[in-house]
Protein backbone atom coordinates (compact mmCIF):
# COMPACT_ATOMS: atom_id res chain seq x y z
CA UNK A 1 0.00 0.00 0.00
CA UNK A 2 1.08 3.32 -1.16
CA UNK A 3 -0.56 5.34 1.64
CA UNK A 4 1.07 6.34 4.66
CA UNK A 5 0.09 7.94 8.53
CA UNK A 6 2.08 10.97 9.54
CA UNK A 7 1.71 11.84 12.75
CA UNK A 8 0.90 15.50 13.19
CA UNK A 9 1.08 16.32 17.20
CA UNK A 10 1.66 14.83 20.28
CA UNK A 11 0.11 15.83 24.15
CA UNK A 12 -0.78 14.16 27.31
CA UNK A 13 -4.45 15.13 28.60
CA UNK A 14 -5.62 14.59 32.36
CA UNK A 15 -8.33 14.29 33.77
CA UNK A 16 -10.98 17.70 34.44
CA UNK A 17 -11.00 16.37 38.01
CA UNK A 18 -8.18 16.58 40.85
CA UNK A 19 -6.68 12.92 41.74
CA UNK A 20 -6.78 12.53 45.45
CA UNK A 21 -2.96 13.23 46.38
CA UNK A 22 -1.35 9.65 47.20
CA UNK A 23 -3.45 7.25 46.31
CA UNK A 24 -2.47 4.03 45.41
CA UNK A 25 -3.97 0.52 43.05
CA UNK A 26 -2.20 -2.83 43.55
CA UNK A 27 -2.30 -4.85 40.35
CA UNK A 28 -3.80 -8.47 40.74
CA UNK A 29 -2.10 -11.97 39.64
CA UNK A 30 -3.97 -11.89 37.18
CA UNK A 31 -3.02 -8.50 35.85
CA UNK A 32 0.71 -9.21 36.50
CA UNK A 33 1.10 -12.46 34.54
CA UNK A 34 -0.01 -10.54 31.67
CA UNK A 35 2.52 -7.97 31.70
CA UNK A 36 4.09 -8.82 28.27
CA UNK A 37 1.45 -8.32 26.14
CA UNK A 38 -0.47 -5.29 25.37
CA UNK A 39 -4.23 -4.41 23.90
CA UNK A 40 -4.27 -2.87 20.49
CA UNK A 41 -7.69 -1.54 19.20
CA UNK A 42 -8.72 0.00 16.00
CA UNK A 43 -12.42 1.56 15.61
CA UNK A 44 -13.45 3.12 12.04
CA UNK A 45 -15.52 6.18 11.49
CA UNK A 46 -16.85 7.63 8.53
CA UNK A 47 -17.79 11.40 8.09
CA UNK A 48 -19.13 13.52 4.96
CA UNK A 49 -16.03 15.03 3.46
CA UNK A 50 -16.78 18.94 5.14
CA UNK A 51 -16.58 17.68 8.39
CA UNK A 52 -15.03 19.92 10.80
CA UNK A 53 -11.87 17.41 12.50
CA UNK A 54 -10.28 20.12 14.43
CA UNK A 55 -13.47 21.30 15.97
CA UNK A 56 -14.33 17.42 16.17
CA UNK A 57 -10.69 16.96 18.08
CA UNK A 58 -11.26 19.77 20.39
CA UNK A 59 -14.82 18.11 21.16
CA UNK A 60 -12.79 14.43 21.58
CA UNK A 61 -10.17 16.24 23.85
CA UNK A 62 -12.68 17.49 26.36
CA UNK A 63 -14.63 14.11 26.41
CA UNK A 64 -11.35 12.32 26.77
CA UNK A 65 -10.99 14.72 30.25
CA UNK A 66 -13.89 13.94 31.34
CA UNK A 67 -14.37 10.56 30.68
CA UNK A 68 -10.42 10.08 32.92
CA UNK A 69 -12.09 11.51 35.78
CA UNK A 70 -13.56 8.38 36.49
CA UNK A 71 -10.18 6.15 35.47
CA UNK A 72 -7.90 7.02 37.74
CA UNK A 73 -5.80 3.93 37.04
CA UNK A 74 -5.59 5.18 33.27
CA UNK A 75 -4.03 8.69 34.37
CA UNK A 76 -1.32 6.99 36.88
CA UNK A 77 1.71 5.70 36.23
CA UNK A 78 3.86 2.44 37.28
CA UNK A 79 6.15 2.26 39.90
CA UNK A 80 7.81 -1.01 41.80
CA UNK A 81 5.86 -1.81 44.93
CA UNK A 82 7.81 -1.46 47.85
CA UNK A 83 5.76 -4.72 49.61
CA UNK A 84 6.33 -7.95 47.70
CA UNK A 85 4.00 -9.49 49.35
CA UNK A 86 1.14 -6.97 47.67
CA UNK A 87 2.45 -7.61 43.87
CA UNK A 88 5.06 -6.45 41.56
CA UNK A 89 3.64 -3.07 40.36
CA UNK A 90 1.04 -0.91 41.80
CA UNK A 91 -0.27 2.26 39.91
CA UNK A 92 0.54 5.52 41.66
CA UNK A 93 -2.67 7.81 40.60
CA UNK A 94 -1.17 11.13 40.47
CA UNK A 95 -2.88 12.47 37.42
CA UNK A 96 0.05 12.11 35.09
CA UNK A 97 -2.35 12.35 31.82
CA UNK A 98 -2.91 9.54 28.69
CA UNK A 99 -0.76 10.37 26.03
CA UNK A 100 -2.70 10.88 22.95
CA UNK A 101 -1.50 11.59 19.17
CA UNK A 102 -3.35 13.31 16.22
CA UNK A 103 -2.38 11.50 12.94
CA UNK A 104 -3.17 12.44 9.31
CA UNK A 105 -3.58 9.37 6.33
CA UNK A 106 -2.99 10.10 2.72
CA UNK A 107 -5.45 8.35 1.42
CA UNK A 108 -9.65 8.02 1.82
CA UNK A 109 -10.79 5.67 4.65
CA UNK A 110 -12.32 3.37 1.67
CA UNK A 111 -9.31 2.86 -0.06
CA UNK A 112 -7.31 2.36 3.41
CA UNK A 113 -10.15 -0.56 4.22
CA UNK A 114 -10.16 -2.19 0.60
CA UNK A 115 -6.18 -3.01 0.99
CA UNK A 116 -5.10 -2.25 4.71
CA UNK A 117 -2.55 -5.11 5.90
CA UNK A 118 -1.78 -5.56 9.98
CA UNK A 119 1.48 -4.17 9.93
CA UNK A 120 -0.30 -0.56 8.01
CA UNK A 121 -3.48 -0.72 10.58
CA UNK A 122 -0.85 -0.57 13.48
CA UNK A 123 0.25 2.55 12.38
CA UNK A 124 -3.54 3.73 13.75
CA UNK A 125 -2.43 2.38 17.16
CA UNK A 126 0.25 4.52 18.78
CA UNK A 127 2.22 2.42 21.28
CA UNK A 128 5.29 2.98 23.24
CA UNK A 129 6.94 -0.55 24.98
CA UNK A 130 7.29 -0.31 28.60
CA UNK A 131 10.97 1.01 29.47
CA UNK A 132 12.92 -0.32 31.97
CA UNK A 133 11.88 2.72 34.33
CA UNK A 134 8.37 3.36 33.72
CA UNK A 135 7.87 6.43 36.17
CA UNK A 136 7.05 8.62 33.10
CA UNK A 137 5.70 6.03 30.92
CA UNK A 138 1.95 6.36 29.96
CA UNK A 139 0.21 3.03 30.05
CA UNK A 140 -2.68 3.92 27.93
CA UNK A 141 -2.24 5.94 24.06
CA UNK A 142 -5.24 7.51 22.29
CA UNK A 143 -4.43 8.12 18.36
CA UNK A 144 -6.81 9.83 16.12
CA UNK A 145 -6.50 9.64 13.00
CA UNK A 146 -7.58 11.84 9.89
CA UNK A 147 -8.95 10.24 6.34
CA UNK A 148 -8.91 12.13 3.45
CA UNK A 149 -12.54 12.95 2.28
CA UNK A 150 -13.88 12.27 5.52
CA UNK A 151 -13.75 9.68 8.37
CA UNK A 152 -11.32 8.71 10.80
CA UNK A 153 -10.11 6.37 13.02
CA UNK A 154 -10.18 6.04 16.89
CA UNK A 155 -6.73 3.79 17.91
CA UNK A 156 -6.61 2.46 21.72
CA UNK A 157 -3.32 0.58 22.78
CA UNK A 158 -2.63 -0.12 26.54
CA UNK A 159 -0.52 -2.17 28.97
CA UNK A 160 -2.40 -5.38 29.43
CA UNK A 161 -0.70 -5.63 32.63
CA UNK A 162 -3.55 -2.93 33.42
CA UNK A 163 -6.95 -4.05 31.56
CA UNK A 164 -8.42 -6.93 29.52
CA UNK A 165 -10.32 -6.20 26.55
CA UNK A 166 -13.38 -6.03 28.87
CA UNK A 167 -12.02 -3.41 30.29
CA UNK A 168 -10.64 -1.62 27.39
CA UNK A 169 -13.97 -1.59 25.69
CA UNK A 170 -15.39 -0.25 28.99
CA UNK A 171 -12.94 2.40 28.67
CA UNK A 172 -14.54 3.38 25.32
CA UNK A 173 -17.93 2.96 25.91
CA UNK A 174 -17.44 5.66 28.65
CA UNK A 175 -15.64 7.87 26.34
CA UNK A 176 -18.43 7.56 23.89
CA UNK A 177 -20.56 8.23 26.63
CA UNK A 178 -19.29 11.29 27.78
CA UNK A 179 -18.69 12.59 24.27
CA UNK A 180 -22.61 11.95 23.66
CA UNK A 181 -24.63 12.46 27.10
CA UNK A 182 -21.87 13.94 29.17
CA UNK A 183 -22.50 11.17 31.51
CA UNK A 184 -21.01 8.06 32.38
CA UNK A 185 -23.70 5.71 32.64
CA UNK A 186 -21.02 2.78 34.05
CA UNK A 187 -18.34 4.02 35.85
CA UNK A 188 -15.21 1.77 36.53
CA UNK A 189 -15.21 -0.25 40.19
CA UNK A 190 -11.44 -0.19 41.15
CA UNK A 191 -11.55 -3.26 44.07
CA UNK A 192 -9.66 -6.76 44.58
CA UNK A 193 -10.42 -10.00 43.29
CA UNK A 194 -12.32 -11.99 45.57
CA UNK A 195 -10.99 -14.53 48.15
CA UNK A 196 -11.55 -18.35 48.25
CA UNK A 197 -13.46 -17.58 51.59
CA UNK A 198 -16.20 -15.70 49.64
CA UNK A 199 -16.36 -17.47 46.74
CA UNK A 200 -16.35 -21.20 48.44
CA UNK A 201 -18.28 -22.82 51.50
CA UNK A 202 -15.77 -26.02 51.50
CA UNK A 203 -11.98 -25.00 52.05
CA UNK A 204 -11.48 -27.95 54.02
CA UNK A 205 -9.20 -30.87 52.41
CA UNK A 206 -9.69 -29.38 49.33
CA UNK A 207 -7.89 -30.37 45.89
CA UNK A 208 -6.37 -28.27 43.43
CA UNK A 209 -7.42 -28.57 39.77
CA UNK A 210 -4.58 -28.42 37.78
CA UNK A 211 -6.16 -27.59 34.22
CA UNK A 212 -5.61 -24.19 34.08
CA UNK A 213 -2.61 -23.97 36.84
CA UNK A 214 -0.97 -25.81 34.09
CA UNK A 215 -1.69 -23.55 31.52
CA UNK A 216 0.01 -20.77 33.46
CA UNK A 217 2.65 -22.27 35.27
CA UNK A 218 4.30 -23.42 32.03
CA UNK A 219 4.54 -19.66 31.26
CA UNK A 220 5.93 -18.93 34.32
CA UNK A 221 8.89 -21.41 34.01
CA UNK A 222 10.06 -19.48 31.01
CA UNK A 223 11.43 -16.77 33.95
CA UNK A 224 14.44 -19.20 34.13
CA UNK A 225 15.04 -18.00 30.22
CA UNK A 226 13.82 -14.99 29.83
CA UNK A 227 15.88 -14.26 26.38
CA UNK A 228 14.43 -17.55 24.46
CA UNK A 229 11.06 -17.18 26.00
CA UNK A 230 10.82 -13.01 24.69
CA UNK A 231 11.59 -14.20 20.69
CA UNK A 232 8.67 -12.74 18.93
CA UNK A 233 7.22 -14.95 15.94
CA UNK A 234 5.53 -13.31 12.81
CA UNK A 235 1.86 -13.56 12.37
CA UNK A 236 -0.60 -13.86 9.23
CA UNK A 237 -3.54 -12.07 8.76
CA UNK A 238 -6.51 -14.22 7.19
CA UNK A 239 -10.23 -13.14 6.90
CA UNK A 240 -13.10 -15.64 6.92
CA UNK A 241 -16.72 -14.82 5.59
CA UNK A 242 -19.41 -17.01 6.81
CA UNK A 243 -23.22 -16.16 5.22
CA UNK A 244 -25.70 -15.80 7.95
CA UNK A 245 -27.67 -19.30 7.12
CA UNK A 246 -24.32 -21.20 7.76
CA UNK A 247 -23.69 -19.03 11.18
CA UNK A 248 -27.05 -20.25 12.26
CA UNK A 249 -26.72 -23.38 10.96
CA UNK A 250 -23.96 -24.65 12.44
CA UNK A 251 -25.31 -23.27 15.92
CA UNK A 252 -29.00 -25.10 15.76
CA UNK A 253 -26.89 -28.60 14.69
CA UNK A 254 -24.68 -28.05 17.83
CA UNK A 255 -27.22 -26.42 20.42
CA UNK A 256 -27.68 -30.25 22.23
CA UNK A 257 -23.97 -30.01 23.04
CA UNK A 258 -22.55 -26.96 23.18
CA UNK A 259 -23.22 -23.62 23.44
CA UNK A 260 -23.30 -21.11 20.61
CA UNK A 261 -19.89 -19.49 22.01
CA UNK A 262 -18.69 -23.32 21.74
CA UNK A 263 -20.41 -24.09 17.89
CA UNK A 264 -18.89 -21.08 16.72
CA UNK A 265 -15.59 -21.15 18.24
CA UNK A 266 -15.58 -24.62 17.10
CA UNK A 267 -16.42 -23.50 13.10
CA UNK A 268 -12.93 -20.99 13.48
CA UNK A 269 -10.95 -23.97 14.57
CA UNK A 270 -11.69 -26.24 11.90
CA UNK A 271 -11.45 -23.59 9.28
CA UNK A 272 -8.17 -22.01 10.86
CA UNK A 273 -6.42 -25.87 11.01
CA UNK A 274 -7.58 -26.75 7.41
CA UNK A 275 -5.47 -23.70 6.20
CA UNK A 276 -2.46 -24.36 8.18
CA UNK A 277 -2.65 -27.32 6.13
CA UNK A 278 -3.52 -29.86 9.48
CA UNK A 279 -4.58 -33.38 7.67
CA UNK A 280 -5.03 -35.09 10.85
CA UNK A 281 -6.50 -33.42 14.07
CA UNK A 282 -6.47 -29.81 14.37
CA UNK A 283 -3.78 -26.76 15.71
CA UNK A 284 -3.98 -26.36 19.50
CA UNK A 285 -6.39 -23.29 20.31
CA UNK A 286 -6.66 -21.19 23.44
CA UNK A 287 -10.00 -20.34 25.04
CA UNK A 288 -10.24 -16.83 26.91
CA UNK A 289 -13.00 -16.25 28.82
CA UNK A 290 -13.93 -13.77 30.99
CA UNK A 291 -14.41 -14.66 34.62
CA UNK A 292 -16.28 -11.79 36.19
CA UNK A 293 -19.78 -13.14 36.11
CA UNK A 294 -17.84 -16.42 37.56
CA UNK A 295 -16.66 -14.59 40.54
CA UNK A 296 -19.72 -12.47 41.21
CA UNK A 297 -18.02 -9.31 39.79
CA UNK A 298 -19.60 -6.89 38.11
CA UNK A 299 -18.98 -5.52 34.19
CA UNK A 300 -18.14 -2.68 35.74
CA UNK A 301 -14.71 -4.25 37.32
CA UNK A 302 -11.54 -2.74 36.47
CA UNK A 303 -8.38 -4.97 35.80
CA UNK A 304 -7.57 -8.43 34.12
CA UNK A 305 -10.33 -10.47 34.67
CA UNK A 306 -10.21 -13.11 31.54
CA UNK A 307 -8.56 -16.66 31.86
CA UNK A 308 -7.11 -18.32 29.40
CA UNK A 309 -7.17 -22.54 28.61
CA UNK A 310 -5.62 -24.78 26.38
CA UNK A 311 -7.88 -26.73 23.80
CA UNK A 312 -5.80 -29.78 22.43
CA UNK A 313 -5.95 -30.33 18.92
CA UNK A 314 -5.65 -34.43 19.41
CA UNK A 315 -9.31 -35.15 18.44
CA UNK A 316 -11.23 -37.09 15.49
CA UNK A 317 -12.21 -34.56 12.24
CA UNK A 318 -11.79 -36.58 9.34
CA UNK A 319 -15.28 -36.47 8.32
CA UNK A 320 -16.61 -32.90 7.63
CA UNK A 321 -20.02 -33.09 9.61
CA UNK A 322 -18.33 -34.87 12.57
CA UNK A 323 -15.43 -33.23 13.23
CA UNK A 324 -17.19 -30.20 13.86
CA UNK A 325 -19.39 -31.63 16.11
CA UNK A 326 -16.60 -33.34 18.12
CA UNK A 327 -14.03 -29.53 17.84
CA UNK A 328 -17.44 -28.90 19.09
CA UNK A 329 -17.60 -30.87 22.25
CA UNK A 330 -14.10 -30.44 23.33
CA UNK A 331 -14.47 -26.57 23.33
CA UNK A 332 -17.55 -27.39 25.23
CA UNK A 333 -16.09 -29.70 27.92
CA UNK A 334 -12.89 -27.18 28.21
CA UNK A 335 -15.46 -23.73 28.46
CA UNK A 336 -17.79 -25.72 30.98
CA UNK A 337 -14.44 -26.81 33.49
CA UNK A 338 -13.35 -22.90 33.48
CA UNK A 339 -17.14 -21.65 34.48
CA UNK A 340 -16.57 -23.21 37.71
CA UNK A 341 -15.76 -20.99 40.51
CA UNK A 342 -13.35 -23.83 42.38
CA UNK A 343 -11.34 -23.75 39.26
CA UNK A 344 -10.45 -20.23 39.11
CA UNK A 345 -10.04 -19.38 43.04
CA UNK A 346 -7.55 -22.46 42.92
CA UNK A 347 -5.72 -20.78 39.95
CA UNK A 348 -5.64 -17.63 41.54
CA UNK A 349 -4.43 -18.80 44.83
CA UNK A 350 -1.86 -21.15 43.43
CA UNK A 351 0.04 -17.49 41.33
CA UNK A 352 -0.58 -15.49 44.64
CA UNK A 353 2.17 -18.57 46.48
CA UNK A 354 3.94 -18.95 43.14
CA UNK A 355 4.42 -15.84 41.61
CA UNK A 356 6.11 -13.54 43.88
CA UNK A 357 7.04 -10.48 42.66
CA UNK A 358 8.65 -12.47 39.68
CA UNK A 359 8.26 -11.10 35.92
CA UNK A 360 6.50 -12.70 33.39
CA UNK A 361 8.34 -12.97 30.20
CA UNK A 362 6.28 -15.08 27.89
CA UNK A 363 2.37 -14.69 27.08
CA UNK A 364 0.00 -16.95 28.89
CA UNK A 365 -1.46 -18.31 26.18
CA UNK A 366 2.34 -19.00 23.60
CA UNK A 367 1.65 -18.88 20.18
CA UNK A 368 -1.48 -20.23 19.68
CA UNK A 369 -4.30 -18.98 18.25
CA UNK A 370 -7.01 -17.44 20.84
CA UNK A 371 -10.90 -17.69 20.54
CA UNK A 372 -12.42 -15.16 23.40
CA UNK A 373 -15.35 -15.91 25.07
CA UNK A 374 -16.83 -11.92 25.98
CA UNK A 375 -20.51 -12.25 28.11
Amino acid sequence: MASSVSIMRKKTLGSIKEVEDGKFCNLSVLDRVMEPSSLRIVLYYQFPANTNFAKLKKKFGISISYTLSAFTIVVGRLIANPTPSEGHWHIKCNDDGVRTIEARANCSLEEWLMSVTREKELELIYWDEMPNNPHLWSAFYVQLTEFEEGGFSVGLSCAHLLADAMTATMFLKAWADSHLLRKIQSPPLFHPLPSRKLCSTNTKNHELHFDLINQYKSSIESISNPITASKSEEYSTITFAFSDEMVRKCIFEMSSDSSPFAALAALFWVCISKVKGRKEGLINMCVCLDMRNVLGLGKDFFGNCMVFNKVSGDIEVAEKEAGLANAARAMQSVVGEMEEKERIMDLIEWLKKNTGTHRIFQPINGNDVICAGIT
